[in-house]
C-alpha cells in the first residue's frame, strides 16, 4: 500500500507530506482547493508525463516521492530486482521536474528511465478518473481479471502446458521438414556422390601408406642399377671374385711345394670367403629391391583418384571415409524421411488436440465465470443509480491462428446503458459519472482481483447524492477491506464511510496562494462533513446529520 506522499514545489504546494493508512482514505475540501494537484503529484511519482508548468512559481524544480509498503514477493519488487536495482523497505518512487524543462526519475534513490518508473507504478496504483483509459477499461486485461474471478488456475496451467508442448512438437516438425526439403533438393547430387565414394572405398590413413609404398619402390628402382653393376664386378667370369678364386687355386698348388706360401693362401681364402659373403648379401638386397612397374602405376593411380576426390569435396584425403558415412546417412535419412515425417506430423496433431481440448475446457469455465460475474454486476448496478444499465462479459472464441498459452478466448467487458441500446465497450458507452460507478461496481464484484494494491477514485460521486452516494460509500468501504482505496470526494455520505479523512484547503500568504493538507480528528470530521452538507454556514442540524452519517 501507499504509506506516504511527499510533495515539494508543485503548483500551489510548497512542502507537505501525507502519511496514508490502510482501508478507505478520503480527501475532501472546497472546489479549487487543490485536490487535483495531489492526484497529479501522485501521477508524477508513478511515471505520468511531467510538465514544467507543474513547478511552483519561483522554484527551480518540483519533486514528488511516494513510499510503498510491499511484501517481499510483490511483482513490483521482482521487477526492481530484475532491472538490476537495489531493493529496499519501503519502496521509494521519486520524480523531479525542472522549471526549464526535463525531468528525472528515481527508484530507491537510483536513477532510472521514466518508462521503468511507469511500469512499476502500474503494479502499485490504479487511478480511475473521469477519462481514465487504463486498468479495467483496457480490454487486454479483461481475460486475466475474469480468470482471477473464476479461480480455475488448474485449467489455465493445463492450457499453458499443452500449448508449450504443441509449440515444441511443431518446432521439431518444422525443423524436420526444412531438413527434408534441403535434402530433397540435393537428392541427385547425394546419390551420385555416395555412389562415387562407395566405388572408391577410401580408408583413413590410406594416403600416407600409399605414398610411403610408392616412395620405397621409386627408391629401389634408383638403387637397383647401381647394385647390378657391383654384382657384375664381383660375379661374372672376369669379375673380382672369379679372379680371387683362380688366384687361390694357383696359390694352393704353389703352397704344396713351398710351405712359406701357406700364410698367403690362408689370407687369400679369407678374402674369397668375405667376397662370397658380400656377394650373397648384395644379391639378397637386390632381390629385395625388385618392384613391379604395374604396382607402381596402380599405387600412383590410386593416389591420384583419392586426391582428386578430396579436392572435389574440399576435404582432406583422410576425411573422405567419414564424408562417405555422412553423405550415406543423409541419403538414408532422405529415403526414410517421409515415414519419419509422418510420425512427427502425427505427434504434432496429438499435441494440438490436447491443447484444443484444454482450450475447450477453459472456454466452458470462462463462460460459466462470465455469467457469474454478470450476475454479480446486475446486483451492484441498481443501488448505484445504474438500474437501466446492463453489463455483459463477452467471451469470444478466436481463430485458431490467434490461440495462445492463455487459451482460445478473447474477453471484453461491455455495457448497455438503456434497454434499447446495443452492448459496447465501457469507455465508449458510459458517461464520465457512469464510468466511475461502473468501475466501482466491477471492482466490488471482482472482490479486489488485480495487481495494484492501491486504488484511486477521483470524484466518483460526481452528480449523485442521497441513497446513491450512500451506496457508493458503502461499496468503497467494502472495497477498502480488500485493498487500500484513496477517494477524492464532495459527498458527505462517501466521506462518512472512510476509515480516515484529510481536508485540503487553500489560503493566501505573502507569497500567494498555498495549498495545505490536514488529517482530521473525529470531531473535525464531523465539522467537515457538516460543512459538506450545509455549505459555508454550518448549522446544528448539519452537525447532527453528520454525526448520524459517521455512526452509520
Amino acid at each position: 500500500m501507499l504509506t506516504s506522499l511527499t510533495i515539494r514545489d508543485v503548483v500551489l504546494i510548497e512542502a507537505l507530506t501525507i502519511d496514508f493508512e490502510a482501508g478507505l482514505c478520503v480527501l475532501t475540501g472546497e472546489t479549487g482547493a487543490g485536490k487535483s494537484i495531489l492526484l497529479d503529484s501522485l501521477g508524477l511519482a508513478l511515471g505520468a508525463r511531467g510538465e514544467s508548468s507543474m513547478v511552483r512559481r519561483g522554484a527551480t524544480q518540483a519533486s514528488v516521492t511516494a513510499a510503498f509498503e510491499l511484501p517481499a514477493d510483490h511483482a513490483a519488487r521482482q521487477l526492481v530486482r530484475d532491472s538490476g536495482l537495489e531493493d529496499g523497505e519501503p519502496l521509494l518512487l521519486r520524480r523531479i521536474v525542472k522549471a526549464d524543462g526535463g525531468s528525472r526519475a528515481f527508484i530507491n534513490d537510483q536513477p532510472v528511465g521514466v518508462g521503468l518508473l511507469r511500469e512499476i507504478g502500474a503494479l502499485l496504483v490504479e487511478i480511475h478518473g473521469q477519462h481514465d483509459e487504463r486498468g479495467l477499461l483496457n480490454p487486454r486485461g479483461h481475460r486475466d481479471l475474469l480468470d482471477a474471478f473464476g479461480r480455475y488456475d488448474e485449467a489455465i496451467a493445463a492450457s499453458t502446458g499443452n500449448y508449450a508442448a504443441w509449440v515444441a512438437a511443431r518446432e521439431v516438425l518444422e525443423r524436420a521438414k526444412a531438413s527434408l526439403a534441403e535434402a530433397e533438393r540435393d537428392r541427385e547430387w547425394l546419390t551420385h556422390a555416395v555412389d562415387e565414394l562407395q566405388r572408391l572405398k577410401p580408408e583413413a590413413g590410406e594416403e600416407q601408406s600409399l605414398a610411403d609404398e610408392r616412395a620405397a619402390m621409386l627408391k629401389g628402382q634408383r638403387l637397383a642399377g647401381d647394385l647390378d653393376q657391383v654384382l657384375e664386378c664381383l660375379g661374372n667370369s672376369d669379375g673380382g671374385l672369379s679372379k680371387l678364386r683362380q688366384a687361390a687355386r694357383k696359390l694352393e698348388r704353389l703352397a704344396a711345394e713351398d710351405e712359406t706360401l701357406a700364410k698367403a693362401l690362408t689370407a687369400l681364402d679369407q678374402a674369397v670367403n668375405d667376397a662370397s659373403e658380400a656377394e650373397d648379401t648384395l644379391i639378397r638386397a637386390r632381390h629385395a629391391m625388385d618392384y613391379d612397374p604395374a604396382r607402381v602405376e596402380a599405387v600412383e593411380t590410386r593416389l591420384f583418384e583419392l586426391r582428386a576426390m578430396a579436392r572435389k569435396h574440399k576435404v582432406s584425403v583422410d576425411d573422405l571415409a567419414s564424408l562417405r558415412e555422412e553423405l550415406s546417412a543423409r541419403l538414408a535419412t532422405l529415403e526414410a524421411g517421409e515415414a519419419g515425417l509422418g510420425k512427427l506430423e502425427a505427434e504434432e496433431r496429438k499435441a494440438w488436440t490436447r491443447f484444443a481440448d484444454a482450450c475447450a475446457h477453459l472456454h466452458k469455465l470462462r463462460t460459466k465465470a462470465a455469467k457469474q460475474l454478470d450476475a454479480a454486476m446486475a446486483a451492484e448496478l441498481p443501488p448505484l443509480k445504474l438500474d437501466a444499465a446492463k453489463f455483459k462479459t463477452e467471451v469470444e472464441t478466436l481463430p485458431e491462428s490467434a490461440w495462445s498459452a492463455g487459451g482460445s478466448d478473447r474477453v471484453e467487458f461491455t455495457i448497455s446503458t438503456n434497454p434499447s441500446a446495443p452492448f459496447g465497450p465501457l469507455m465508449k458507452i458510459a458517461s464520465g459519472g457512469e464510468m466511475s460507478r461502473f468501475i466501482l461496481a466491477l471492482k466490488v464484484a471482482l472482490a479486489g482481483e488485480g495487481v495494484a494494491g492501491t486504488l484511486v477514485f477521483d470524484e466518483i460521486d460526481r452528480g449523485v447524492g442521497g441513497s446513491v452516494a450512500s451506496a457508493i460509500g458503502d461499496r468503497l468501504s467494502r472495497l477498502g477491506r480488500e485493498t487500500q482505496v484513496l477517494v477524492v470526494t464532495h459527498s458527505p455520505q462517501v466521506a462518512a464511510s472512510a476509515d480516515c479523512q484529510w481536508q485540503i484547503s487553500k489560503a493566501a500568504n505573502e507569497d500567494g496562494m498555498r495549498t495545505s493538507v490536514h488529517r482530521l480528528s473525529q470531531v473535525e470530521r464531523r465539522e467537515e462533513i457538516a460543512r459538506m452538507l450545509s455549505g459555508d454556514i454550518v448549522t446544528d442540524e448539519a452537525r447532527a446529520q453528520a454525526q448520524r452519517l459517521l455512526k452509520a
